[in-house]
């Protein structure tokens, strides 16, 4: 390795890394943003919210990759092409294919490492980061009893404050309605108190209210004393201890192995597996369309089209006159029954057959979007390193600006080719490499133009060719009004 080499490797990896960063901190307050409502109000614990954020920004690093690659690449290039650094590089002899190479290379090392996180560590980090998003989304809010509001998320009970004091454990003009189960099947309960305190307990699973100065009704089924009617019961109370089980309010960590057959938590050897076996179970519905419709229902080809032309036709009247008039409507039951039968199972079968379709192009997709987003390295920094040697402008300001803009154009043709592969529109292999095939041509065209020290970002080469059209059209204005 020269020098050279090792310089722009040292300029590259320094923006790299910082971009790299910065946009898998972008994506991770998309996720956040996208997911406030179910993360707000649960009473999560910060190691909870620390290990969903971790897991999560695991599963962006292939997505974080690209972008991070695309503009770093137009960071540097354009710091080296504003200092004139590519200049003195230029007129020393040395192309800029020679010059780019290197970070070439990196560039295919660091798809090849994308590859390989998309395929050992996303599987186990999407895995735990769908399980603890469902069990965080499924959890109910936090205990908060607000005043003047009917609180009903324990099950059982609807609990009403009138007045909350200041220390939040102070409460006037209770009312709790209780139906929970083990009051009875029929027994409806009502306690009334002019106030009291709630506090939980020390392991924070039962929430207990003191309550003074109150009446507790009850309606009890009569039948079960042996009278018609129902029977209410008051008792009045100085003080009363209502305990309130929160296991319902629990957050709670169901198995992984729920999620485990989930395509996005397979690598590639598990996808295979997994699509040769949904392609086996193809050959049930062919087992079942030929029980059903072939044995039953046999359709003989014709010996010769013309047979047909001149066969005679069918008569109906002549089968009933073979069927006695009794068996008739036997016959015509056994028929309906029959085409029912085999409709209804038909129907089911095709369904089933779509829904396999379904998960085989689901599996399709996810095999090749591993792939598709390592080579999205190298095709986006094909693009960011001539952009910044035609552009020659460093910092963030500008090449964050077309960063963003080519971005934006591979992520669109990403989701519009993910979403036909997945609706089977498109081949799998087609749809997920759509982004790429769309910008290599880009990319080729701007290393062409950079080869040759193009202006096309140049606004006084614009303003020169302006000058020439509109000098050209009044040339031939003038030209025309004295033909005239």
């Amino acid at each position: 390795m020269k020098k050279l080499d090792k310089l722009i490797i040292k300029t590259f990896v320094g923006p790299f890394i910082a971009t790299f960063f910065v946009t898998l901190f972008v994506l991770i307050m998309q996720f956040v943003w996208k997911y406030i409502d179910d993360l707000v109000g649960k009473g999560l614990d910060t190691p909870v919210i620390v290990e969903l954020l971790v897991y999560t920004s695991a599963s962006l690093v292939p997505l974080a990759m690209p972008l991070a690659v695309l503009l770093s690449s137009i960071m540097t290039f354009g710091n080296l092409g504003e200092s004139f650094e590519l200049v003195a590089i230029k007129s020393a002899g040395i192309s800029l294919l020679r010059f780019i190479r290197p970070l070439f290379f990196l560039s295919a090392i660091i798809g090849t490492g994308a590859f390989l996180f998309a395929n050992y560590i996303i599987p186990i980090a999407n895995l735990r980061a769908k399980s603890l998003l469902y069990d965080i989304t499924q959890s109910k809010p936090a205990f908060n009893i607000k005043q003047g509001v009917f609180y009903s998320d324990i099950p059982g009970y609807v609990i009403k404050v009138a007045k909350k004091d200041p220390d939040n454990k102070t409460i006037h003009q209770v009312m709790i309605y209780d139906r929970s189960p083990n009051s009875g099947s029929n027994d409806e309960k009502l306690i009334l108190a002019e106030k009291g305190t709630m506090e939980l307990s020390p392991d924070k699973r039962y929430l207990n209210f003191t309550l003074e100065n109150g009446w507790r009704f009850e309606e009890r089924d009569g039948s079960r004393s042996g009278r018609s009617g129902n029977e209410l019961i008051r008792l009045g109370f100085k003080t009363y201890i209502k305990p309130f089980d929160l296991k319902a309010l629990a957050f709670d960590r169901l198995p992984l192995d729920a999620f485990a057959s989930n395509q996005q938590m397979l690598n590639i050897r598990q996808l295979d597996e997994g699509i040769d076996s949904l392609r086996g179970i193809d050959s049930s519905y062919i087992r079942t369309v030929h029980a059903y419709v072939t044995t039953r229902y046999p359709f003989y080809k014709w010996k010769d089209t013309g047979w047909l032309a001149t066969a005679p036709p069918l008569k109906v009247d002549s089968f009933w006159k073979v069927v006695p008039e009794k068996s008739q409507r036997y016959v015509l039951e056994r028929v309906e029954s029959n085409l029912r039968e085999t409709e209804t199972s038909l129907t089911t079968s095709a369904k089933d057959y779509t829904d396999n379709r379904s998960k085989i192009a689901l599996f399709k997709v996810e095999w090749q979007r591993k792939f598709s987003l390592a080579a999205a390295c190298i095709v986006l920094f094909l693009i960011g390193a001539p952009l910044g040697s035609i552009i020659r402008k460093g910092g963030l300001g500008t090449p964050l600006v077309f960063a963003v803009i080519f971005f934006v154009i591979f992520n669109i043709f990403f989701m519009l080719g993910e979403k036909m592969a997945r609706k089977d529109v498109m081949a799998s292999w087609s749809g997920m490499w759509l982004a790429n095939i769309a910008l290599l041509p880009i990319a080729a065209f701007l290393v062409y133009k950079a080869m040759n020290d193009s202006n096309l970002f140049n606004k006084e080469a614009y303003f020169r060719a302006f000058n020439t059209v509109k000098k050209y059209i009044q040339k031939r204005r003038s030209q025309h009004e004295i033909s005239t």
